[in-house]
């Protein structure tokens, strides 16, 4: 009378072996790469600290840096083709460095805050030539009647919401009697159309084509600065050491 033979475990792994050694090596990945980000954030740390040691704030100096990525970053990186996505200037109140920025909304925020949050720890410093240097008072009195103003999403230069660039162009204006710190450019001559999906989100209607504007790059070709500082973020023009 025939038998069944008896079962045989097929060679190789079981399948819940193979489940957990896929497993390990996906937590080996993991670890590997947190570890990376770990040590590339700390030295990125260390480096913005070493640059900050290095740094001699001054005040009407106008710091330019990277935002972390994101949709609106990419935005403002691509369409003005340049790295600057963010500036603020710096003023000293009550024996502290602080940025005067339009941020959440316009505020006065500590240097080493605002110096710290930059991509890579990046940052080039302008400083206003002598021959204007005479007008940096007032405008840092002029940036704080903005305090706690909205920031301006859709980057229009009217008075109600305010952003970074149009902060620092607006106080300088108003402490100069209408001098312009750089030239204002149109939204329709710059790189907008790979963006024009976000663009016409944020507007909620078509795109702006013919708003004018300052860009944080066009405020930096301002005739009356000069840089003078720079941490991991080019720079076109050579930097004077002041």
């Amino acid at each position: 009378m025939a038998t069944n033979p008896p079962y045989t475990q097929p060679a190789g792994p079981r399948p819940r072996r193979l489940w957990y050694r896929a497993l390990g090596f996906l937590a080996v990945l993991i670890l590997g790469a947190t570890v990376a980000w770990a040590a590339s954030s700390a030295w990125s740390r260390w480096a913005a600290a070493s640059a900050m040691a290095q740094y001699q704030p001054q005040e009407g100096d106008v710091i330019f840096q990277s935002l972390p990525h994101g949709p609106v970053v990419w935005a403002i990186e691509g369409v003005t083709k340049s790295p600057y996505s963010h500036c603020g200037i710096v003023a000293k109140k009550n024996a502290q460095w602080i940025v005067y920025e339009a941020y959440d909304d316009v505020e006065a925020t500590p240097l080493k805050t605002f110096l710290f949050r930059g991509r890579g720890g990046g940052f080039v410093v302008y400083r206003l030539r002598d021959e204007y240097r005479e007008h940096i008072s007032q405008t840092l009195k002029c940036c704080e009647d903005y305090l706690g103003r909205p920031y301006d999403i859709r980057y229009r230069l009217d008075d109600e919401k305010i952003y970074c660039s149009e902060l620092i162009y607006k106080a300088y204006r108003d402490a100069t009697s209408g001098q312009q710190l750089g030239e204002l450019v149109k939204f329709g001559d710059m790189n907008w159309q790979p963006y024009e999906t976000l663009i016409k989100k944020i507007e909620g209607g078509e795109v702006p084509v013919d708003r004018e504007m300052i860009t944080p790059v066009d405020l930096a070709k301002a005739q009356q600065l000069e840089p003078v500082f720079s941490h991991n973020l080019k720079v076109e023009q050579p930097v004077t050491a002041r």
